[in-house]
């Protein structure tokens, strides 16, 4: 509180809910790393990272705009804004879709 009061002029204080875990962000890599090299998406085999905005848009239900030169741009999946529930929330989605789609875990404590 004292800090608040002495903040200067123009200064905003935000109370908000913390953001993903480290143990999450290395357990969320995990997964994806196994999806990747397990699944083929519609005769693509996508990177890690290409996976994370794969699924993380389907959690947000996030929209898709054209590009500048032709394609589309999901807008707004980021993995690290979101908070501790929300990455509970991915990952479970991944469960489910890790198990619809026949992939297998590599390390036991990444497994449902």
């Amino acid at each position: 509180m004292r800090y608040i009061a002495q903040a200067p002029d123009g200064y905003v204080c935000v109370l908000k809910e913390p953001t993903r875990s480290l143990s999450q962000n290395a357990r969320m890599w995990a997964m994806l790393g196994d999806i990747s090299r397990q699944v083929d998406w519609h005769g693509y085999k996508l990177a890690d990272y290409e996976w994370k905005d794969v699924l993380s848009a389907a959690l947000k239900k996030q929209r898709a705009v054209p590009g500048i030169d032709g394609g589309f741009v999901v807008i707004g999946a980021r993995t690290s804004k979101m908070t501790i529930r929300e990455m509970t929330e991915l990952m479970d989605l991944m469960e489910v879709f890790a198990a619809e789609h026949g992939v297998r875990f590599s390390a036991q404590e990444y497994a449902a």
